[in-house]
């Protein structure tokens, strides 16, 4: 019974774990124990199983022993990134008071701790946490009904460790490529949002951590409320002009902001509103398929933003990817972009020390915002002292060029604006080498600060104090044998031999020397001056520290006092990188200028598509360049491209989508010539793949796709579509890729490329004013296809499946077998028209059989019907084959 009731027992410590784990249950909570951050009962297991450490154990609770793990204080980063990036939150648990506190209030007291910060994928600062070249935004989402059937949605983008805080609006169509254009790492959602059933499956796909919020204190009043606080004004109308959904959006994303970071402020930009329809909207699955970003596998090598990513600083990489995933439809401001990249290409000198200077310029948003929270340390003082610099030199290079272009001079009046004697007094303040924490010390330069050199020069030079101390005592008790020395247990004291020992014990010593052990042949003593030395020893390093500390705090809040003024600047040295940027890379590679205007043209001359011709330059081999033309006077032209595997017809269908993203986010194109109708939305169905987690085939996958786009396209909207209809039956099939193509030119009348293997539907041509055959250009020489991927225009007449069959690696016999199959087939498709469109059923029944003789005629129904094995069929499957023996009566 009594090691029941003692197993019962809840210990103070656990006690106030459990506690403190209550008030914070959906995270995993790192419990500050000495230099570990401890973890008990389920999360340790969770965290063991996610960092691969050892799970372990500590007391019991409840009769059970208590699982436990812990990670060092100083590794905590590395630990956390692996977490955020499993998807988990963490609450960080500090000790909030001295232990000598504590005891004060008993011996078996409990220091006091309290959560200081949540951890969640949206709301990271750490410099190690972040990818540098990425912005890390938390999005929140408020609605308001506009209509009885439709709602608009109010967006609000904010990452805390740049200061950005955007805002936006949409109808519940563009939803989701809106959220797509900001690739949130955390989306809040209110409850009402979340469990609506036409967003669920949306919340359940996506990428981002969704992070559900209590209606509670979301209503447009309070979020108003909340926005004036924490900018400190009177009205928002300084701001812009917000929409009631955006207000109530913003205000949640505050209520976040507060609820995570517990007392600390980030320094945020004032709200920005994106104008409804200034951006192009790209679709999550045509974000993926033009692999605009990240690859299919998810990589950035070998995505577009890789390719043309030619930035030299952290900021500049940043706003490059936001460009990239956000193209303007304006022409106006498109066309102050390009001015601004032509000043560059044509000024090589200047592009050139612009970029020298630029690469000194370290991340001095992120180091900023990091001080605005209190997580900063001396580098990060450093690191904005650098990119002031930095931003001084580039502002006083721009000022004596002539005739910069709109964007660029106002970049250079942001830069030359800045005040920069911060920065000059940060030069005087940082040591030349800087610890990686202020608890260390040591940041502060020698000589700018009198009292904290004395204080180190105590510390460095307590041996010569020492010494000389020993000596004087030497000399005035004519003991050559007497030693100062000092251990953890009485500190400093006077060590002689006995015999001197019994001498000091009596006058005129006794009142200077004071005893204070007896040891073997040698006696202890302490003075007045020796102890007075020690406090002034023990207490200096702690002394330095506080001094340096307070001037840490000082400078810190010096740079977060003009933090506004310091965001500006770095906008404006990014905005000049990501230019000197894209003028050195249409340097390099022969861009040009697009010509971009309101009109429905779409024309391209030598068009490339950027990314294969790097892989392709790289292996020393040239990519052919194609022209492109869907150019209308009142409506888009439909270009219906057909031709052989491995043509080329997927890269063209990009190539074309991205130049135009290129051209509307202000860089040049890979083309001779480019002239782009703006396009306000970009649809591409391009590929296939199962979505197995919502019960899709390959084939629902491309309906779903495609009936986005059917249903949402305008005549301003380019289309890229290719092989729609090939997954399932070939009449089916073939049906609905007619029927969408008439959908496009009827009823969207938008510009598109479609690429088909259903080669009838190059009849549509005749009967379609504004429809185009081309086709891939492909020869044979000695038996093998020769892919010469130029576009041509008119209709190909065979798909070389057996070649490109042979060209995989196919066995020699199954191609052979396949010829013979195919030539039946053809001789009888000739013989009997009605079978044209047969799927594929006589195929597997023919090779189910011998070879017949060459001279007999095949009965093709029977055979049919002798490859067919019910037992072995889905009921499905069983219908499919009535209507294709069905077609051959």
């Amino acid at each position: 019974m009594a090691k029941s009731a003692a197993d019962s027992r809840v210990t103070p410590m656990m006690a106030q774990y459990i506690e403190i784990k209550a008030a914070n249950p959906d995270s995993l909570l790192f419990y500050r124990m000495g230099d570990f951050y401890e973890l008990f009962f389920e999360d340790a297991e969770i965290a063991s199983q996610a960092l691969g450490i050892v799970l372990t154990k500590r007391g019991k609770h409840l009769g059970q022993d208590i699982p436990m793990c812990g990670v060092p204080v100083e590794r905590a980063d590395d630990y956390l990134q692996r977490l955020i990036g499993l998807g988990h939150r963490v609450a960080v648990c500090e000790q909030t008071e001295d232990p000598a506190e504590a005891k004060k209030r008993g011996t078996k007291s409990v220091v006091r701790r309290d959560v200081v910060r949540l951890v969640t994928p949206g709301t990271i600062t750490e410099e190690r946490l972040l990818d540098p070249g990425r912005a890390n935004f938390f999005l929140a989402i408020a609605r308001r009904r506009i209509s009885d059937q439709a709602w608009g949605y109010g967006l609000a983008a904010v990452d805390i460790s740049t200061g950005h805080f955007i805002l936006s609006e949409t109808d519940g169509a563009g939803l989701a490529a809106e959220i797509a254009r900001f690739e949130p790492r955390e989306i809040l959602v209110p409850d009402v949002i979340h469990d609506d059933p036409e967003l669920m499956p949306f919340w359940r796909e996506t990428k981002a951590s969704i992070t559900p919020l209590s209606r509670e204190g979301l209503d447009p009043a309070s979020a108003e409320r909340r926005l004036k606080e924490y900018f400190g004004v009177a009205t928002l109308d300084s701001f812009g002009s917000f929409g009631r959904a955006e207000i109530t959006a913003a205000g949640s994303a505050l209520f976040y902001i507060e609820k995570t970071q517990i007392g600390s402020r980030p320094v945020l930009n004032p709200p920005v509103r994106d104008n409804a329809g200034a951006a192009l909207a790209i679709d999550a699955a045509t974000r993926t398929n033009l692999e605009l970003t990240r690859t299919l596998s998810g990589e950035r090598a070998g995505s577009l933003l890789a390719t043309i990513d030619c930035t030299v600083t952290p900021g500049g990489a940043r706003l490059l990817g936001e460009r990239l995933a956000g193209p303007l439809t304006d022409p106006d401001r498109i066309r102050e972009r390009q001015d601004s990249v032509a000043a560059f290409l044509d000024n090589g000198e200047l592009r050139e020390r612009v970029r020298r200077i630029l690469k000194r310029s370290p991340d001095f948003a992120r180091a900023l915002s990091r001080l605005g929270l209190g997580r900063g340390g001396p580098r990060d003082l450093a690191c904005v002292r650098d990119g002031l610099l930095a931003a001084r030199d580039l502002g006083l290079e721009l000022a004596i060029a002539a005739g910069l272009p709109k964007e660029l001079d106002q970049a250079s009046e942001q830069l030359r604006s800045l005040d920069t004697a911060l920065a000059d007094k940060l030069t005087a303040a940082l040591a030349d080498e800087l610890p990686l924490l202020k608890r260390d010390g040591g940041f502060v330069r020698q000589g700018y600060d009198a009292n904290l050199d004395e204080l180190r020069e105590l510390q460095q030079d307590s041996r010569r104090f020492i010494a000389a101390l020993q000596a004087r005592y030497a000399t005035e008790t004519g003991c050559r044998t007497l030693r100062v020395k000092h251990n953890h247990m009485i500190g400093y004291f006077v060590e002689v031999p006995q015999n001197v020992g019994e001498d000091l014990l009596k006058e005129p010593w006794k009142e200077t020397f004071v005893h204070r052990q007896t040891m073997a042949g040698a006696m202890r003593f302490s003075t007045v001056e020796l102890g007075e030395l020690e406090s002034k020893i023990a207490s200096a390093a702690d002394r330095a520290l506080r001094i340096e500390l307070g001037l840490f705090e000082a400078m810190a809040q010096e740079l977060v006092n003009v933090s506004a003024d310091i965001a500006s600047a770095a906008e404006a040295l990014a905005v000049v990188d990501v230019t000197a940027a894209l003028a050195d890379l249409a340097a390099r590679l022969d861009w040009t200028r697009p010509t971009v205007d309101r009109s429905l043209t779409f024309r391209v001359s030598g068009g490339r598509h950027p990314v294969v011709e790097a892989a392709l330059k790289r292996e020393g081999e040239a990519f052919i360049a194609n022209n492109s033309d869907l150019s209308g006077r009142d409506a888009g032209h439909i270009l219906l491209i057909t031709g052989p595997n491995m043509g080329g017809k997927s890269t063209y269908l990009r190539q074309n989508a991205l130049i135009v993203v290129l051209a509307q986010m202000g860089a040049f194109v890979p083309a001779r010539e480019a002239y782009i109708g703006v396009v306000d939305r970009l649809f591409s169905r391009v590929g296939a793949a199962d979505d197995l987690a919502r019960g899709r085939s390959t084939f629902m996958v491309e309906m779903v796709e495609t009936a986005a786009i059917l249903n949402q396209a305008t005549s301003r909207s380019l289309v890229i579509l290719d092989e729609i209809g090939r997954g399932t039956a070939t009449f089916d099939g073939l049906s609905i890729a007619w029927a969408a193509i008439e959908h496009l030119h009827e009823i969207n009348r938008c510009r598109a490329l479609f690429a088909t293997h259903f080669h009838e539907l190059t009849a549509l041509a005749e009967r379609l004013p504004r429809i185009a055959n081309a086709t891939l250009k492909v020869t044979e020489w000695h038996g093998d296809v020769v892919f010469l991927h130029e576009v041509v225009p008119g209709a190909a007449d065979r798909s070389y499946g057996l070649q490109v069959a042979r060209l995989a690696g196919l066995p020699p016999a199954v191609v052979e077998r396949a010829k013979a199959i195919l030539s039946e087939l053809e001789r009888s498709d000739r013989e009997h028209p009605k079978r044209a469109l047969v799927d594929d059923l006589p195929l597997f029944a023919v090779a189910a059989r011998p070879e017949p003789a060459k001279n007999a005629s095949p009965d093709l129904l029977r055979e049919a019907l002798t490859g067919i094995d019910p037992d072995q069929m889905t009921p499905r499957e069983a219908l499919d084959a009535l209507y294709r023996l069905k077609a051959q009566l």
